[in-house]
């Protein structure tokens, strides 16, 4: 499919905002950011509701986060290269309202295969305004200090966005119900898609085409890949089906790495890798998704099952993340001029490191302000440095029509990242369980009732406290992956990265107009 747009009259004539229009547009880029990310984890404390409401299978249960994060993850690339083609405004809006239209039927949904197709064109809609939200600061925000504040503000909603939706999810299950989890991003999504044309300047459409055999064979790849991972940590490695995903998934990547070494306008343009300090960023970030994703998943197990939170007292408890999480992005954006985004990309990836090894010393005599809460900052202070660098670093010496793609294959790494590294961390968290358990079930048996046994045989399940010690068990293991994977970040960080000069002389800022311009 060939286009070839030439620019609009809006984009040659529309004004650069200024004063309280830049805060306008800054604030609708990452509302949209906002809205995108707390779905990955709004949904998961509705999940008990809609279980029981839409009769899902525990197993099938599983795919109404998934069918999300495998077409958003999947997809990303495509939706930065649109924006590229068809001009970033348009496409985010498009985006924004598909976004919409999905969770307007999500909230709908009578039955399982609606919900599951509506949570697929949430994901659709999220990967095609996800990315170019983040190319749009390129376009809109000078380079140098300016820029580096609007990358700080959108870092920290992409970081602390799952924290606060696992406190919206709270509130809205216990005050409404799990529909309005879906309900609450119509509003928000007409909102962002009726500002956008006022404070947001339309971008340069270039010449070009969609490059569909990349966007498919990517698309298809990652998805059976990540397939892969989740029925490995379901059904074990040896799973026909499991090694039937990952052989088919290796031949589709390498498929996708041919189709785009020969496309003229290819969907990801290799050439990007070659950079080191961009496929170094690109290597951190796919460390660091993985261990986020453990951080929220293992921890809300532990809150709500082991310290007995409800609902709404786990979403409150991940509050501070946030907090902390735009402190370091804050920081990080300061003395990013001075010091170069290497020290925060390293010492990030440090605290990171240390704060969930911290958490693999919890147990069942744990509590929250005693054994979560410190660990929980530190983690959350690295995770706000290493973003505000990360996505810097992505976009440092990327041409104007090629930073949907750069931006899009950023935001890909991290929910890919996210995806596989959680379905390792599952692994581990299920061998850790299943040996605790073989430990725990002669305790139990020899201090059972016949009532709790009959149960027991019927679920396979043990009561507390022997079932908070095999929860922990495992809840540990995850961690100690998790903190493998932050070092793993570091270690990238110190040995790819290299800050040149120049690179220190573009933060600062020179008074140039942003590329495009």
């Amino acid at each position: 499919m060939s286009t070839s747009p030439q620019p609009t009259s809006a984009s040659k004539t529309s004004a650069r905002p200024q004063g309280g229009g830049h805060n306008m547009a800054l604030f609708v880029i990452a509302s949209c950011q906002l809205m995108v990310v707390l779905d990955i984890t709004i949904v998961n404390i509705a999940l008990p509701e809609i279980q029981r409401t839409l009769d899902f299978s525990t197993e099938n249960l599983s795919w109404v986060v998934n069918a999300y994060t495998l077409t958003f993850g999947g997809l990303l690339l495509l939706g930065g290269r649109a924006g590229d083609i068809l001009g970033r405004r348009r496409v985010f809006v498009f985006g924004v309202l598909l976004f919409v239209l999905a969770s307007l039927l999500g909230g709908l949904a009578q039955g399982p295969g609606q919900l599951l197709a509506a949570r697929a064109l949430q994901g659709v809609g999220g990967a095609i305004a996800s990315p170019t939200s983040l190319a749009l600061i390129s376009t809109t925000f000078r380079e140098g200090p300016e820029r580096n504040r609007a990358f700080g503000v959108f870092a920290a909603v992409s970081a602390g966005g799952g924290a606060i939706g696992l406190l919206a999810g709270g509130i809205l299950v216990e005050w409404l119900n799990w529909r309005w989890v879906f309900f609450v991003n119509v509003p928000i999504g007409l909102l962002i898609a009726l500002a956008a044309p006022r404070w947001i300047k339309e971008s340069e459409r270039h010449p070009g085409h969609f490059d569909i055999a990349g966007a498919v064979t990517s698309t298809a790849g990652m998805v059976l890949l990540v397939y892969g991972f989740i029925r490995a940590a379901q059904d074990g490695w040896r799973d026909a089906l499991t090694v039937a995903s990952f052989a088919a998934a290796v031949v589709l990547l390498v498929a996708f790495i041919l189709v785009e070494r020969r496309s003229k306008q290819p969907i990801t343009p290799l050439h990007m890798f070659a950079d080191r300090n961009r496929a170094g960023t690109y290597g951190i970030m796919l460390c660091l998704a993985a261990a986020i994703f453990g951080m929220f998943f293992f921890l809300t197990l532990f809150v709500q099952n082991v310290l007995d939170f409800s609902p709404l007292q786990a979403g409150l408890a991940f509050l501070p993340v946030s907090a902390v999480i735009a402190v370091g992005a804050g920081l990080a954006s300061r003395f990013l001029p001075t010091y170069g985004p290497k020290p925060f990309m390293v010492g990030g990836g440090v605290l990171a490191a240390a704060g969930l090894s911290w958490l693999t010393l919890t147990d069942v005599h744990s509590t929250y302000a005693g054994s979560v809460l410190g660990p929980m900052l530190v983690f959350s202070l690295g995770m706000g440095m290493e973003f505000v660098s990360l996505t810097l670093m992505a976009l440092s010496n990327v041409s104007v029509r090629e930073t949907g793609a750069a931006s899009g294959l950023l935001n890909a790494t991290q929910q890919v990242g996210g995806s596989l590294g959680l379905s390792i961390l599952v692994t581990a968290f299920g061998t850790a369980s299943a040996n605790e358990a073989d430990d725990q079930i002669p305790a139990f048996l020899s201090q059972a009732t016949p009532a709790e046994r009959l149960q027991f045989q019927r679920t396979g399940e043990l009561p507390a406290p022997w079932g908070d010690e095999v929860l922990t068990a495992g809840v540990s293991a995850g961690f100690v992956v998790a903190a493998v994977c932050a070092l793993m970040a570091a270690l990238i960080a110190v040995l790819v990265i290299q800050v040149r000069p120049s690179d220190l002389e573009r933060l600062k800022g020179d008074g140039a107009a942003p590329p495009g311009m």
